[in-house]
């Protein structure tokens, strides 16, 4: 058994407990889009959220945690300049996707994320006017996720914010992602979990 020092010492790596930590995980990605995940403080506690593998794996990857921004905040995490920012989201009926011009060949990309439960998603797009007007990127076709060991998903398309934001830059990049190798790490972590969920019993909150 892990002792009770061990569990509650924290990795200053990736901030997760010792007993957890996710270093002997990470594969470092190539990528060229810039990544923007905007964190619900909720799920930052979650011990199933991938985004720590996520910003870990990828060089330019940046979080930020809140559930509120104020405007001026927003605009400044949004509006890079000189890049093209997408917004990871379908086109849902309660908030429509904005027209979405052509992305000029050589530009820059920007991704941003929405890392939460679908219902906090859809609130916080709602509430922040400059989100919502982003143009959209929306996944073809998603993988199957690997999350179903640990989380019940409602809809077949559903996948964590690892898998969507990888197979997102495979979308706006190319065969020049190295997908699979996150993936698989991806894999083996949730497998990690669903073994001491198994001792505990129940999905992991």
């Amino acid at each position: 058994m892990t002792p009770p020092d061990a569990r509650r010492a924290a990795c200053a790596r990736c901030l997760r407990p010792q007993a957890t930590c996710l270093c002997a995980l990470v594969q470092p990605t190539a990528h060229r889009t810039e990544v923007l995940v905007l964190q619900h403080p909720q799920e930052q506690r979650q011990a199933k959220n991938s985004v720590a593998l996520l910003r870990l794996s990828l060089a330019r990857c940046e979080v930020v945690v809140g559930e509120h921004f104020a405007p001026a905040a927003l605009q400044a995490f949004l509006q890079r300049p000189g890049g093209h920012t997408w917004l990871l989201y379908p086109d849902v009926p309660a908030a429509p996707a904005p027209p979405a011009p052509a992305p000029a060949a050589g530009v820059p990309q920007r991704l941003v994320v929405i890392d939460a439960t679908w219902r906090k998603s859809l609130r916080m797009l709602l509430e922040h006017p400059l989100l919502a007007a982003l143009p959209r990127l929306a996944l073809h076709a998603p993988a199957p996720t690997r999350y179903r060991a640990i989380r019940a998903a409602r809809r077949a398309d559903q996948v964590s914010t690892l898998e969507a934001t990888v197979q997102a830059l495979v979308q706006l990049e190319g065969p020049s992602v190295d997908a699979a190798r996150l993936l698989d790490a991806f894999g083996r972590f949730v497998a990690g979990l669903a073994a001491r969920r198994g001792t505990s019993g129940g999905l992991i909150p």
